[in-house]
């Protein structure tokens, strides 16, 4: 039996989210009956771990997965094998064999995530499953002075969905950035951090985009974390801006080398 942890990208417009659920396309689901019949569905069936939940229509550049396999397959020709099943909306970017106490999920140390939000005046119907969409003016000073104040460790219980299952909703944010990229006329956000809630970033990046507009004051978001108050943010941003786009484990970051507190996963 070895253990693979494998990397990959998905355009999640066509998937309900990562986690398997009965009668819908996830990625858990395709992932796992792929690998599954490259072992030539055993008994019992193998099991696939994620880094973590994506909602429908999050797209990923570098997920995070593992699985334990029957038999021992070179790496690269693992990737290859999975890449010749896949469908078109998913890519293995890399395996990797890993000890048997390697997990995706708990060692996690880490995840950046992105935000496209594109400023056209009118949606443009080529980006609608790509990015958000601003067509107000947005003061990108004002946006950087409030992303400084969701550096570090706070109670983000105001920009949580109610959905959300987690034992506490105190996180780390390492950095937090925008620019706007010129050639594609979008912002784009960036969040690090130890861990991201239920909609955590999407409804970040709503506050962010109405402080830049004026319709917040520019330090806000430290209000919010005094109120404590999810309708009082208000916005959640669309799913089609959002991409994972890197999951850290430890040692890949010497800044940050600590996973994941238990009571925060």
């Amino acid at each position: 039996m070895q253990r693979y942890k494998v990397t990959f990208m998905y355009d999640g417009t066509n998937f309900a989210g990562f986690q398997r659920q009965p009668n819908k396309r996830t990625v858990e689901s395709v992932l796992t009956q792929v690998v599954n019949k490259m072992a030539k569905k055993p008994t019992p069936a193998i099991v696939i771990y994620g880094s973590g939940r994506t909602d429908a229509g999050v797209h990923a550049l570098a997920q995070v997965a593992h699985f334990d396999f029957p038999f021992i397959i070179p790496a690269d020709s693992m990737r290859k094998g999975l890449n010749s099943m896949l469908p078109m909306d998913m890519e293995v970017l890399k395996v990797e064999e890993v000890a048997e106490t390697f997990h995706a999920r708990y060692d996690v140390s880490g995840k950046r995530y992105l935000y496209r939000m594109d400023l056209g005046e009118f949606r443009n119907p080529f980006k609608r499953n790509y990015t958000g969409h601003w067509k107000f003016p947005v003061d990108l000073g004002k946006i950087n002075q409030a992303l400084g104040d969701l550096v570090g460790e706070h109670d983000f219980t105001s920009f949580v969905a109610s959905g959300a299952q987690t034992r506490t909703f105190v996180r780390t944010i390492y950095e937090a950035t925008c620019h706007i990229d010129e050639a594609n006329n979008e912002l784009v956000f960036e969040f690090y951090g130890n861990g991201f809630m239920y909609n955590q970033v999407r409804i970040m990046v709503g506050v962010l985009i109405e402080i830049g507009s004026g319709t917040r004051p520019v330090h806000d978001i430290l209000r919010l974390y005094e109120v404590k108050d999810r309708r009082q943010a208000r916005r959640t941003v669309p799913a089609a801006g959002l991409y994972l786009k890197h999951v850290y484990y430890q040692g890949e970051d010497p800044a940050h080398p600590t996973k994941l507190p238990q009571h925060q996963r």
